[in-house]
């Protein structure tokens, strides 16, 4: 359950900051400076990260990450630990709040903007911080789930 939980808050996170951008994509189209390094920007990506396979069909990007939900959603049910269900529905629930994004734009909508003097890291969305937080726990749960053994 935990997994599937996780996966439906990544979802709803998502969505909810993205219809808020949308919302005001007029302001957010220049951009609106948060803090120095930060701008909170509206923006459509019609590739995956950082803009690969930019121009590539929208609808061969969902099957694409449909295939790949489906196959974590194996991998969650498969999961030996809370950590990696908790990695695997943060994936899942980031990918499909992508998903959406394709399907309703052709594109998904980005708006956090990080930079450092005049260079600027691609823009990128709530849904991005959950797929690779969730890879980055995957890759961390031998570990976590080993200290969790030794303190038991």
């Amino acid at each position: 359950m935990i997994g599937v939980f996780a996966a439906l808050a990544a979802f709803a996170i998502d969505q909810i900051t993205k219809a808020i951008v949308v919302a005001n994509a007029v302001t957010l189209s220049a951009g609106i400076s948060v803090f120095p390094g930060f701008n909170l920007v509206f923006y459509r990506n019609d590739g995956v990260t950082f803009g690969m396979l930019g121009g590539a069909p929208w609808w061969s990007l969902i099957a694409l990450a449909l295939a790949i939900c489906v196959w974590l959603g194996v991998m969650l049910f498969r999961a030996e630990n809370a950590v990696e269900t908790l990695a695997y529905g943060a994936i899942i629930g980031g990918a499909l709040g992508n998903v959406i994004d394709r399907v309703r734009y052709r594109a998904v909508t980005d708006f956090l903007d990080f930079y450092i003097g005049t260079t600027h890291w691609p823009a990128f969305n709530m849904a991005d911080i959950f797929v690779v937080s969730g890879v980055g726990l995957l890759l961390a749960a031998p570990w976590i789930s080993a200290r969790r053994s030794i303190k038991s």
